[in-house]
């Protein structure tokens, strides 16, 4: 036998094991009621309204090398970014329209005199445009976490934290917007991101603080903000520059809206809003680009973007402008290509059910 078909035959058998291993995993999670205590998952009472799939369920950390590899999930610096059944990476292509689709979408268009009707990329080759992150390694010295007075310690997981001095802030060290700081320590695979941060010496002080284990789907505690309004990381719903040149984002997008509602949908864990207005979109909310949408005239990086949030869609993270999509700052954008997105309407979009609303403990 030639040294080539050797090599064939064994990585197929490699692929078939991590297959079997799979559907064992698989097996066994289902082997079990869908509305069991896990912490994470989405328990609805109205089964019409079900997810097809729980959106967070099995922990499959210890199959993470071999899943990671069939199912190529989003991976940064050798991290998986969660579990291949996390929300983040769950394709809703399928999933029911919410009873309320088309308010949620008109609301987001209009409400609060919203003058964006639009999607739009709210990141660029400008090197201060989009939300920075660097990486580290577990050597990297972990500095004091301190709060601004005006700040949320009692929802922020506490430090100290492995974040350089010079760490890249959204916006560049003299911005007076959200500066947002995110690092990922690449051996523990652990996201650490700060809001509204100002590197004071020896450590940060910032208004809140969360980490995240990318090894697992835990939630945030009910009702907790993070460096997001949401209660969500920010990283993994990044677009970023090397997936969208690889030719495809394995996960869904992060997004804002004008106006939002008193409530959150699993996974975020927080509201940004005393807005009882049911027709605003909560935290957490699911949207995905129409299946019917025709997206063959879009060409290069914003073809990428379409082709993604008709299979992951995107999810309300914020409040800001309405429609705009959040990518990781890199000069090598192309603007031209980007500024497609600007012929995408708010219509090509709908809502799908995920779970219910909830206004925290």
């Amino acid at each position: 036998m030639s040294r080539p078909r050797r090599l064939i035959l064994c990585t197929l058998s490699i692929a078939g094991l991590a297959l079997a291993m799979l559907a064992a995993v698989i097996s066994a999670a289902t082997a079990h009621s869908r509305f069991d205590a896990h912490p994470a998952r989405v328990t609805s009472r109205n089964a019409q309204h079900d997810p097809i799939l729980p959106l967070a369920s099995t922990d499959y950390t210890g199959y993470l090398p071999l899943i990671s590899r069939i199912a190529g999930g989003p991976t940064i610096a050798g991290c998986q970014v969660f579990p291949p059944d996390n929300p983040w990476n769950t394709d809703i292509s399928g999933y029911p329209i919410h009873s309320n689709s088309t308010n949620f979408i008109n609301s987001i268009s209009t409400a609060g005199g919203n003058t964006n009707y639009f999607l739009h990329a709210d990141f660029g080759s400008y090197i201060y445009y989009g939300i920075p992150y660097t990486v580290v390694a577990s050597t990297q010295p972990s500095v004091p976490i301190t709060f601004h007075p005006d700040g949320y310690p009692g929802e922020s997981d506490p430090g100290p934290y492995p974040i350089p001095p010079g760490a890249p802030i959204e916006g560049g060290p003299d911005s007076t917007g959200d500066r947002h700081v995110l690092v990922l320590e690449k051996d523990n695979c652990i996201l650490y991101e700060l809001y509204n941060a100002r590197y004071v010496g020896p450590g940060w002080e910032v208004w809140s603080s969360a980490k995240f284990d990318l090894k697992s789907n835990a939630l945030r505690p009910e009702g907790w903000t993070s460096a997001d309004a949401a209660g969500l990381p920010i990283l993994p719903g990044l677009v970023r520059y090397d997936e969208v040149a690889a030719g495809a984002i394995k996960h869904a997008v992060r997004f804002t809206v004008k106006r939002s509602q008193r409530g959150y949908i699993h996974p975020a864990t927080h509201f940004a809003s005393d807005d009882a207005n049911s027709n605003y979109p909560p935290m957490g909310l699911r949207l995905r680009l129409k299946a019917g949408y025709d997206i063959s005239g879009f060409i290069g990086q914003a073809r990428v973007i379409l082709e993604a949030l008709k299979k992951y869609g995107m999810i309300v993270a914020d409040n800001g402008t309405s429609w705009y999509i959040t990518g990781a700052s890199d000069s090598r954008w192309n603007d031209e290509d980007l500024d497609q997105l600007k012929t995408v309407p708010g219509s090509a979009f709908e809502v799908v059910y995920t779970g219910e609303i909830l206004t925290g403990p």
